[in-house]
């Protein structure tokens, strides 16, 4: 048997720690000294505390070690750390989303850009289309639409082309961080089965659509609404008229380099 401070030094984990421990119950002492209060630490325990400080160093939080310890098996463990890996691989997405968003930041005052993105006035007429409208759990899922909907069209054995004219809708009047309600369409003139969510219909026409080109990867998007909104300041005879709609010219589909990407951003306006 070891004294707490005799334990400390041998298995380099600080008495406060031990202590802390001892406390949340996640590592008693194996004795306690009934004339002095010491607390007894056994060899033994060297192996629960080499446990604790391995799930401790891989992010397992105090209630999940006591969770761990209590079921030290080959196939609790696994599904334990699948779940702390995905947890940690979200953790570093998003701390990746902050350090490039970090860079962009330094680039731009070192270089001193401003990006401005050029904004004209067009019509656009209405399109038959085929399409998918969807409440999705964020911008990014968009994609799984893309996806569902070119699956569709391969299982109905639709004659309808991946060159064909396309572009998503989005139909909430708000930004939002989740429950994105999306709408994807690619034109044609065919016609089939409305079924799993996928419908055939008549686009609107508008007589007069803000367009704006984005050039390069799709997180260049946002600047190029924000030039959008400096435009209708400056352009205040306009208003926005309609659901904003993005037509991707060049994507991962047909372009490698997301540098090469082009989308179109159209906003329906009216005159005031």
């Amino acid at each position: 048997m070891f004294r707490i401070g005799e334990f400390s030094k041998l298995t380099q984990v600080s008495i406060r720690m031990l202590r802390y421990y001892d406390d949340i119950g996640i590592l008693k002492p194996a004795k306690i000294n009934n004339k002095n209060g010491y607390r007894m630490y056994s060899v033994e325990q060297t192996k629960v505390l080499s446990k604790i400080i391995f799930l401790r160093d891989i992010g397992f939080s105090t209630e999940e070690i006591s969770h761990a310890l209590k079921h030290w098996d080959s196939e609790s463990l696994k599904k334990e750390f699948k779940r702390k890996e995905e947890v940690i691989k979200e953790a570093i997405s998003v701390e990746e989303q902050k350090l490039k968003k970090l860079r962009e930041a330094m680039s731009e005052i070192d270089d001193s850009k401003d990006f401005n993105y050029n904004v004209v006035i067009k019509s656009i007429p209405f399109y038959n289309v085929i399409c998918l409208r969807k409440i999705v759990p964020n911008y990014f899922s968009e994609g799984e639409l893309w996806h569902l909907l070119c699956e569709h069209i391969e299982k109905e054995n639709l004659n309808i082309k991946d060159s064909n004219h396309s572009f998503a809708i989005y139909h909430d009047n708000e930004y939002k961080e989740n429950d994105v309600d999306i709408e994807v369409c690619i034109v044609t003139e065919e016609n089939g089965i409305e079924k799993d969510g996928v419908t055939f219909r008549k686009t609107d026409a508008f007589d007069l659509v803000g367009s704006t080109m984005v050039y390069g990867p799709y997180e260049n998007i946002s600047g190029a609404y924000k030039s959008f909104v400096n435009w209708l300041d400056e352009n205040n005879q306009y208003e926005i008229s309609g659901m904003s709609m993005q037509v991707c010219h060049k994507g991962p589909w047909n372009e490698e380099d997301p540098k090469n990407y082009l989308t179109e951003i159209q906003i329906p306006i009216k005159i005031k």
